[in-house]
């Protein structure tokens, strides 16, 4: 958690100032909140019940001021930290190094909306307002990823409910409102912390909160269960309000050429907007044609970007679902959230690229009345940086969203070329860095993240293709973190209003120094007409093709160190019925492609040694949808791979690099 400054002073608790006059208005309850999970509408109104968004986390407390020394430092969540990763120290370690630490405390109404843990140990004791016991007190670990979790079986509902909706990867959106304070306190050995992540709405004061209570999750039981079959299958749960016929998209257009495709008078609003592209080299149309939204007769589109980079995923096709988005396996790429409109609203397309390119689909009307007070424009402007150098010192802040203005954050998505040679996370991790969140007058962030992935909703950089209702990774090529990267996150619960003015950075921080990364993002948000921000036009040079060097061998460096690389085509024996592919993805450009004859077949390599010794062999697959299962036997004996006796390397939709190995043997 990131705290205000007031002469260089660090409080303990967070202050906040009337950002709005209250009125009249519904108290905010647990079913209020489990309402707005999945209600994307609301995100298009300036919140009536005003709130910043705050994080508390294990960030490095040495990062004490901006852009000074300290400012890249990476301390967090092992232990070691000079300044422990805590609000306070309420009770030094013992002989046994197990201390009480002051997780969070927030006063005044408010509500827990995220919580993510990669894998923190010891006890947690959470209090709701001013009750002398907790409304929890047992193992950290279960809370922070499911907050619920500890009231489902009172409340008769199966722990499988919580999975893929309310739990999403290493997070969890559990809201917990509270009147008068939240406050967490943490025992354990500070050792074996291991990250933590705590959202928290800060209401205005005199915001009416009903404070949860363990019954809440039973009297609520419905709606959870509603709640939680969206977030499961968004792309087929969603439930439109419009009874309005969807405007066709219908248009091809040729190398250089840009027209509108659609135009509407308002007011209303487009409630989904569908599209898919259709070209010879369909990766390359689709981050060579731009997607202009614009909303009343303004210079530039409110959306701005190019056309497969906007739907959350890329590049190219990388099917996923989740409640702002669907991407489709045939290339129908679906938007949900709401585009508002007082006057009028035009889609207007341009291909900059080559070839021609066809874009079909359609966009779903909705009647809507624009509030001068309140609604909001949707906004997502893309830009890149071609040619980084990540380096592991110095860091350098990436700027997503610089603005000016009143509006809400509600989304990122990170596409990253990553062409460092080492093949493993451990050395071509490119995503040490942390977000940092300016909000209104912050001196200092409301938001202070611990990691890329943590941000992401996962953690210890997993290469796994993973997606869920509020985001993923839908894209990682590998081996480890190498290659092309997608990731995305959706705020819908946990949005981040600004009053004045929002700053939103990310560190390009990399376990190795590694040239030539490039690294595209949206910062996707709503805002009140007026809002000025830091967008430049795409050019021709952000959207030339990207690809990964050609020949690239690995580097025994990193994780990888103490390594023999062997190139599987130079140790296969006779007689097997191989073939090479050829790409930038594989080591060496080369790809060796076994296509046995039936179930059964083996195929044998001889690797050679230097010598006797303990060694564990490493494997590097290719998981693509033609590839089987398999498994691996030395000198005639099974043995397994990640404990394994059988890997299946088919996956649906997509191709990408994983290392498998062996436990340590003697060779």
């Amino acid at each position: 958690m990131a705290y205000p400054r007031n002469n260089n002073s660090l409080p303990n608790k967070l202050l906040v100032g009337l950002t709005m006059s209250l009125g009249c208005m519904v108290p905010v309850t647990t079913g209020t909140l489990l309402q707005e999970m999945t209600d994307l509408h609301r995100l298009a109104e300036f919140p009536k019940a005003a709130y910043r968004t705050v994080l508390f986390c294990c960030y490095d407390r040495t990062s004490n001021l901006p852009g000074g020394p300290g400012w890249f430092n990476n301390d967090d969540g092992f232990g070691n930290e000079p300044i422990p990763d805590f609000v306070s120290v309420l009770k030094e370690p013992n002989s046994d190094g197990v201390g009480e630490y002051l997780l969070c405390d927030v006063e005044g109404p408010g509500a827990i909306v995220r919580t993510e843990t990669a894998s923190i140990n010891g006890s947690l004791r959470v209090y709701l307002d001013g009750s002398d016991g907790p409304l929890y007190d047992g193992p950290a670990d279960p809370f922070l990823r499911c907050p619920y979790g500890p009231f489902l079986k009172d409340a008769g509902i199966d722990d499988r409910v919580m999975e893929n909706g309310f739990r999403q990867r290493d997070a969890a959106y559990c809201p917990m409102p509270f009147a008068q304070r939240c406050r967490m306190v943490w025992t354990g050995r500070i050792s074996q912390t291991h990250f933590y992540h705590v959202d928290i709405r800060r209401y205005d004061p005199g915001t009416q909160v009903v404070t949860f209570k363990s019954e809440d999750v039973r009297t609520y039981g419905d709606q959870i269960r509603e709640t939680a079959r969206i977030l499961r299958e968004p792309g087929k749960q969603y439930v439109y309000q419009s009874t309005k016929k969807p405007e066709p998209i219908n248009v091809t257009l040729a190398p250089g050429e840009k027209r509108e495709v659609l135009a509407l008078r308002g007011p209303g609003a487009i409630e989904r907007l569908t599209l898919k592209t259709t070209a010879g080299d369909l990766d390359r149309a689709l981050r060579q044609t731009i997607l202009n939204v614009i909303c009343e007769d303004y210079p530039w589109g409110q959306v701005q970007s190019p056309i497969g980079d906007f739907f959350g995923s890329a590049p190219g096709i990388n099917p996923y679902d989740s409640l702002p988005f669907t991407v489709q396996p045939d290339g129908t790429m679906t938007c949900r959230y709401l585009m508002p409109f007082e006057r009028s609203l035009r889609i207007v397309l341009e291909n900059r690229g080559s070839q021609s390119v066809t874009v079909t689909g359609n966009a779903l009307p909705v009647d809507y009345t624009w509030n001068a007070e309140t609604s909001m424009h949707f906004r997502a402007r893309w830009r890149i940086d071609n040619d980084l150098t990540g380096n592991a010192r110095p860091a350098q802040d990436l700027p997503f969203l610089i603005a000016t203005g009143k509006g809400v954050y509600v989304g990122t998505s990170v596409y990253v070329l990553n062409p460092c040679p080492i093949p493993t996370s451990g050395g071509n991790w490119w995503g040490e860095g942390d977000e940092k969140v300016f909000v209104d007058d912050d001196a200092f962030p409301s938001l202070f993240g611990d990691g890329t992935e943590d941000y992401f909703n996962y953690t210890w950089s997993s290469p796994d293709i993973f997606y869920h209702g509020y985001g993923g990774q839908t894209r990682n090529d590998g081996p480890g973190n190498r290659g092309f990267v997608a990731n995305c996150r959706w705020h819908v619960i946990d949005a981040i209003p600004f009053q004045k003015h929002i700053a939103f950075y990310f560190e390009l921080l990399t376990h190795d120094r590694t040239p030539h990364m490039s690294y595209a993002r949206i910062a996707y948000h709503y805002a009140r007409p007026g809002l000025m921000d830091d967008h430049l036009q795409i050019t021709n040079e952000d959207v030339r093709p990207l690809a990964l060097p050609a020949n690239w061998q690995p580097d025994p460096r990193g994780g990888a160190t103490n390594t023999t690389f062997h190139d599987p085509e130079d140790l296969v024996q006779p007689g097997a019925d191989t073939t090479d592919q050829t790409g930038n993805m594989w080591s060496g450009s080369r790809l060796l492609v076994w296509k046995p004859k039936a179930v059964g077949d083996e195929i044998s390599f001889h690797v050679p040694l230097a010598e006797d010794g303990r060694n564990a062999l490493i494997f590097g697959f290719a998981h693509t949808e033609h590839a089987g299962s398999l498994s691996v036997k030395l000198d005639g004996k099974d043995i397994p791979i990640w404990g394994s006796k059988a890997l299946n390397l088919n996956v649906a939709y997509r191709t990408f690099l994983r290392q498998y190995g062996s436990d340590a043997m003697d060779l």
